[in-house]
């Protein structure tokens, strides 16, 4: 007889319990036996000293489903929690009404030029758009992190800096910033 595994049946090698589980493919391996040796005459000499057609195979690894796997394993009901090895940027600059602000404009821009001469991939949110549609957006986008800079904040010598995957928010330091940041994305 023939039916389909459930789980709880016995695992093939005797060692515990089928356990199911969902998966995605991101890479696969295909045998192709001696079709395309056959055709090419690929052959190597074997150790009886005869000519033998080679067995072939390929194998593929799937970028797309990489990404794919990853954001299934890392988002939540607001976006994207990118794993730091793979995120598109490090760290977000969100300048509020740098549009009207040139204070927020210059010190987003200098904030942005001394991270990019550290190496730190950044991405200066410079669209004059509301602060919820930044917000929004940089959650979606899911980068790690985030520095917000506004007037307010400006006046008091400080920034807000939040992580991605944080429930609050952090001031830190106006002075002393690039490192505040640079030991936070360590």
């Amino acid at each position: 007889d023939i039916r389909n595994v459930i789980e709880g049946d016995p695992s093939p090698d005797g060692e515990g319990q089928i356990r199911l589980a969902r998966g995605i493919e991101v890479g696969h391996i295909f045998q192709l036996g001696t079709k395309y040796s056959e055709s090419m005459n690929a052959v190597v000499l074997g150790e009886d000293g005869k000519s033998h057609v080679m067995l072939m195979g390929c194998y593929g690894i799937g970028v797309s489903r990489i990404v794919a796997a990853a954001i299934e394993q890392n988002h939540d009901d607001h976006g994207i929690c990118w794993p730091e090895p793979i995120a598109p940027f490090q760290i977000a600059l969100l300048p509020m009404n740098a549009k009207k602000s040139h204070r927020v404009r210059e010190a987003a821009e200098q904030l942005y030029q001394e991270l990019t001469q550290a190496g730190v991939e950044v991405l200066l949110d410079d669209r004059n758009v509301r602060p919820g549609v930044m917000f929004n957006d940089m959650e979606l986008i899911g980068i790690p992190h985030r520095v917000v800079i506004g007037e307010r904040g400006l006046d008091a010598g400080r920034l807000e800096y939040r992580r991605r995957t944080a429930a609050e928010n952090e001031d830190i330091p106006l002075d002393g910033a690039v490192e505040a940041i640079l030991a936070r994305l360590a």
